[in-house]
């Protein structure tokens, strides 16, 4: 549950350093000042210094006129990695869903509008992947996953989702009627499995089922393959593997 901070107790220096970090992704890997500023909205003067900041503190390395983020960046996570024991319980559970399904398997969480990766197993045989690593972000309303974490998650949170979050169409099958979407979360409520099809990736289908109880979930494990891969029959048996590791992990992370 979010709690509501008073703004005065708000450091907006820093928040604006955060901004700053966020500004850099996949596609943006090295910026200039200008960029930063302008994908930021914070003044140049503003960036110039809190990027400079981040340099001296080892975050943010300057070459030439660009700048990329460090390695240590990786020490801001690890800490809650290392307190929710991913490491020594989380990873073999995922790792040991995967090899019971024979495909990868990944853990997300729900952070603000969008899904994030915290746990991804290293199947070896992996068929199909999106290239995503830790820490990647995946669209709320658009895939399984993210339906999921709608569908268990606080219902005042879950309501604002389906009214607020971004729509893209990734594909031509990506539902964009907020309607639509709303009804086929209730049915994953339901049905305690999402599957989605085609929404996300054009010929793969993702299935996802909660990690945590109905209105407190804030994680869901997935796995993504083509359609071919997962036909219709095989899911309800894969999605009855991945629930009882999902249980293991909810009472890990409790």
């Amino acid at each position: 549950m979010d709690v509501e901070i008073s703004s005065r107790d708000i450091s907006l220096t820093f928040a604006k350093g955060m901004t700053v970090l966020q500004a850099f992704g996949e596609s943006r890997a090295r910026l200039t000042l200008a960029e930063i500023a302008r994908l930021t909205g914070i003044e140049r003067a503003v960036t110039r210094r809190l990027v400079l900041t981040l340099v001296h503190l080892g975050y943010v390395r300057k070459i030439e006129n660009r700048f990329s983020l460090t390695p240590r960046v990786l020490v801001l996570g690890s800490g809650f990695l290392r307190g929710n024991e991913f490491g020594r319980v989380i990873q073999p559970l995922i790792e040991m869903c995967a090899r019971e399904l024979g495909f990868s398997v990944s853990l997300a969480m729900r952070d603000g509008q969008e899904a994030v990766y915290v746990a991804q197993s290293s199947q070896q045989n992996a068929r199909y992947t999106f290239g995503f690593t830790l820490g990647s972000r995946l669209p709320i309303l658009s895939t399984a996953i993210g339906r999921m974490l709608i569908a268990w998650g606080d219902p005042c949170w879950a309501d604002e989702m389906l009214e607020t979050a971004p729509l893209q169409k990734f594909t031509p099958e990506t539902l964009m009627d907020r309607d639509a979407i709303a009804r086929s979360v209730a049915e994953i409520r339901a049905q305690s499995v999402a599957i989605v099809r085609s929404e996300f990736e054009a010929g793969a289908v993702g299935i996802a089922v909660p990690v945590g109880a109905p209105g407190t979930a804030e994680a869901a494990l997935g796995i993504s393959e083509p359609l071919a891969a997962l036909p219709p029959d095989r899911h309800r048996a894969l999605a009855e593997v991945m629930h009882g590791y999902a249980r293991q992990i909810a009472e890990a992370l409790d």
